[in-house]
């Protein structure tokens, strides 16, 4: 048999080569794949508080037969529901599609504080356990969506930043 040499570079079998199969270093595009890695990653800042944010939402939608106060506060039944659904719905949402829903960060914020505010204002004389059912997780809902709408903001400055850099490398042509 004859002894062949492959034209990619010697691998370990044949010693003094180089092998460059594994680096792209030298790849004319790293710069463009580099900005795109981190634009798609640019949303995933705060991806750990999207389980906290939708724990949160369905607690909320589940406090009425968790502390009994379905007779007493039956406005305020409905409205935790339907707030504590679209609140696990936004977190979920944010999980799914990171880049483009974190804008609507600023929702939970909103939502969080209606949610301090309900008991007040949809409900009639709340006790301690409806008070603290809505209190607690409406501000850690509002919390959460602030730290959210940060990060979101931070990472669109990135982002901006980034191709404002990128289309300046570019070459002019004529």
């Amino acid at each position: 048999m004859a002894d062949v040499e492959h034209t990619r570079g010697a691998t370990s079998a044949h010693p003094g080569g180089t092998d460059t199969r594994g680096d792209i270093g030298s790849h004319p595009d790293v710069p463009e794949m580099r900005a795109r890695y981190a634009r798609v990653l640019g949303g995933r800042d705060v991806a750990l508080l999207d389980g906290p944010i939708f724990l949160g939402g369905l607690f909320i939608a589940l406090s009425p037969w968790i502390l009994h106060y379905t007779t007493s506060q039956p406005g305020l039944v409905v409205h935790n529901v339907i707030m504590g659904v679209a609140i696990a719905i936004l977190a979920l949402v944010f999980s799914a599609t990171p880049t483009r829903t974190y804008g609507f960060s600023w929702a939970l914020c909103f939502m969080g504080a209606w949610m301090v505010a309900a008991p007040w204002v949809v409900g009639a004389s709340p006790d301690r356990g409806v008070f603290l059912s809505n209190v607690i997780p409406g501000a850690i809902v509002a919390v959460l969506g602030l730290i959210c709408a940060a990060a979101a903001l931070r990472a669109g400055r990135m982002r901006n930043r980034m191709e404002r850099t990128s289309q300046m490398k570019q070459p002019v042509r004529p």
